[in-house]
């Protein structure tokens, strides 16, 4: 074997560990122990394999391994920029995720069997990213899919996150079938699940799409909609709060990014389908509006994390019905680990807002001082367009994009030229606005050059795809511009009984839930769980005192 097939399969090693170690402390006898050292050993080492493979994949280009399967099905692994960037974004947040968690779960007595389920999760991520066939894709997707749903439940006294992970069930299984029938159709149609052959024949001169075919880019997106918590199934991650933080961690840093990947790995295909992007761009662009502007009214730390989630994965999704794919992917990497770092510090932050009082200036609604914020904004995405030869008019996907980067913006800006603040704050937020717009293009002007052999050229849309997009900026303007201009309307009734509508999240939740039921006890029935009412009453002096607690027993 030559030196490119032995760095082939050095990325293997590193799930490899993961699933030893983690079936190591499965049949542990002794649940509450677990070695700080080796956790945080095996994490490295997955670093530095990742790394190593970067280096590899720089020197070698795109690597591929035989198929170990039959008829075009099995299993193979493939090394390119977009699997080795993600594998790199893994072994990193699985590393801070395992250390974290040794302190987090210090005195659990079942510690061994978190570690042992959180280790195998991980590594089942990392043989979805590296694969190199659709049978593994699939096969992947379902054990990450179930990997999950036991750390979940993994306090199983915990009503509410037992019913999260139920709705999650029910979800991610529909998503598995339509994973499933997707793949069977790309197989009838092109007569293999080979990665590599596919991209090569989707990039061939006179290739056509067939009804198979956009049967299957449909049954993608709905994947990638229910795996990424779209609207309206986005419910049971707003619910999963009662899970261990560094579940919440994982899930919101890294495997909510498995419906953007999926799109950006199969980028080739659905690029060709008008029906693919049309959806994309609905779905993604209106969760992405509807979970922002909720997000804003939240109370709990956690439930605005989650709706942040839902919003940034709209986003990435939308981002692809663009196509603008590397920008996506730059913004599920870029996302992942600010949520992780959310997640992980969400304790710390809740402190330090409770013993440092934010002093935030009050707005005054000027239209002209938000009109010069607006102003500045273009001016500031005009310009950096222009130092990095952007033509903006040139594609309406580029547009939008640039759009929606004035309109967020626009909200930083406005926050202080239209205030009663002092002069030093507007300087800041000029000069955030400087930064933030710099590293957005400094980064994608990264991430584009390093994914461009794995990503189609953006295309000029279709027609109904543009004007598709251009309702969509409309609905996104009207909002930001109701947002900007929120301090005149917070002493009428209608913007009161409309944040109220906002933080319930116009009960979309709540109607989904009788959909399916998860508003019953029997909720509790596919968990082997039965729920019982325990009521007592003792007395204290003059005083009477009556608990009541829900029992749930194996």
């Amino acid at each position: 074997m030559n030196m490119q097939g032995l760095f082939l399969l050095l990325p293997l090693i590193a799930p490899a560990l993961l699933i030893i170690y983690g079936s190591s402390l499965a049949l542990s006898s002794d649940k509450a122990k677990v070695s700080r050292k080796v956790a945080e050993g095996i994490a490295l080492i997955g670093i530095v394999i990742s790394i190593i493979s970067a280096i590899a994949l720089y020197q070698y280009g795109t690597m591929q391994s035989s198929l170990i399967g039959w008829a075009g099905l099995g299993f193979s692994l493939r090394m390119d920029a977009l699997s080795v960037s993600i594998f790199i974004m893994i072994a990193i947040l699985g590393f801070i995720i395992l250390r974290f968690s040794v302190n987090y779960l210090d005195g659990e007595s079942r510690k061994a069997v978190f570690f042992s389920r959180l280790a195998i999760t991980i590594a089942s991520v990392e043989l979805l990213i590296l694969s190199g066939n659709l049978f593994q894709i699939l096969a992947f997707w379902i054990i990450t899919s179930m990997c999950l749903h036991s750390l979940l439940v993994f306090y199983r006294s915990r009503p509410q996150a037992i019913a999260a992970a139920r709705k999650k069930f029910v979800l991610a299984r529909l998503g598995d079938v339509s994973l499933l029938v997707a793949i069977v159709c790309i197989y009838l149609s092109m007569g293999t699940g080979d990665l590599q052959t596919l991209f090569e024949a989707t990039q061939a001169a006179g290739f056509q799409m067939n009804a198979l075919l956009s049967t299957a880019t449909v049954l993608l997106v709905l994947t990638a909609v229910l795996k990424s918590a779209q609207f309206p199934t986005h419910g049971w991650l707003i619910e999963v709060v009662e899970t261990p933080t560094p579940v919440s961690a994982l899930l919101h840093a890294g495997l909510l990014n498995a419906g953007p990947f999926l799109m950006a790995r199969m980028s080739y295909l659905m690029i060709e389908s008008t029906s693919a992007s049309m959806m994309l761009i609905i779905i993604g662009g209106l969760t992405a509006l509807f979970a922002s502007v909720v997000f804003l009214t939240q109370p709990s730390v956690k439930v605005a994390l989650g709706y942040s989630s839902v919003a940034h994965m709209g986003f990435s999704l939308l981002l692809c019905g663009f196509g603008v794919y590397a920008a996506a992917i730059l913004h599920v990497v870029a996302h992942s680990f600010y949520k992780a770092h959310s997640f992980l510090s969400s304790g710390s932050a809740v402190e330090v807002v409770r013993s440092h009082k934010v002093s935030v200036p009050k707005r005054k609604g000027n239209i002209l001082r938000i009109a010069l914020s607006i102003s500045v904004a273009l001016s500031t995405y005009l310009g950096f367009s222009y130092l990095w030869g952007i033509q903006v008019g040139q594609n309406i996907s580029i547009m939008a994009v640039g759009l929606i980067i004035v309109m967020g913006l626009s909200q930083i800006l406005t926050a202080t030229i239209d205030s009663a603040g002092k002069l030093k704050a507007v300087g800041l937020a000029i000069g955030m606005t400087l930064l933030v717009s710099l590293s957005f293009f400094t980064l994608e002007h990264g991430a584009r050059s390093i994914l461009n052999s794995q990503l189609p050229a953006l295309q000029e849309p279709t027609t109904l795809v543009s004007w598709t997009i251009i309702g969509l900026l409309s609905g996104y303007g009207l909002v930001t511009l109701l947002q900007l201009i929120s301090p005149l309307m917070k002493s009428s009734g209608f913007g009161y009984r409309l944040g109220i509508h906002l933080r319930n999240g116009f009960y979309a939740n709540v109607i989904f839930d009788r959909m399916i039921g998860s508003l019953k006890n029997e909720k509790f029935k596919w968990a082997n769980l039965t729920v019982q009412e325990h009521s007592e009453t003792r007395s204290t002096g003059d005083e009477k005192i009556q608990r009541t607690e829900v029992l749930l027993n194996n």
